[in-house]
């Protein structure tokens, strides 16, 4: 017997987020309902978006979730958070992540970084400072 949920029907966590374009009769009680659309056609939208985007390789719902993981660990969240959103149960798993972004020391900010809105970061040898600084053409000191 069917549990009844009093106001399911306007109550938002109830509803289908991405609800079916048809209707259908539920087999169980002979009903017409609507259900959530098949992965399908979510899959087959994504495709759509990547082609008329002109990109050629191969993408799917999946790459959208591998993008938000990546930048995720780019702007600096910590590796346990990122697991958790993934629904990782091992954080090898997530790591993964870590070594595709291959920013070594570069890549990681300080606080202080972050106060001074990333005005004084540390650029490669012969890149322009912030302000028109260069260090190109100096000489540098042995540690």
């Amino acid at each position: 017997m069917p549990v009844s949920i009093p106001n399911a029907d306007r109550e938002w966590g109830w509803q289908f987020v991405f609800p079916a374009s048809r209707t259908c009769v539920d087999p169980r009680t002979g009903k017409q309902v609507r259900y959530h659309i098949h992965e399908s056609v979510l899959q087959k939208a994504v495709r759509e978006a990547a082609r008329q985007g002109g990109i050629v390789k191969p993408v799917g719902p999946h790459t959208l979730r591998h993008g938000f993981a990546t930048e995720m660990i780019e702007a600096g969240y910590d590796i346990r958070t990122v697991q958790e959103l993934l629904g990782h149960a091992d954080v090898r798993t997530t790591m993964v992540y870590c070594h595709v972004l291959n920013k070594g020391g570069r890549g990681v900010q300080s606080p202080a970084d972050r106060l001074a809105g990333g005005r004084y970061r540390v650029s490669p040898p012969g890149e322009a400072q912030p302000g028109g600084f260069s260090d190109r053409g100096k000489k540098r000191e042995n540690p």
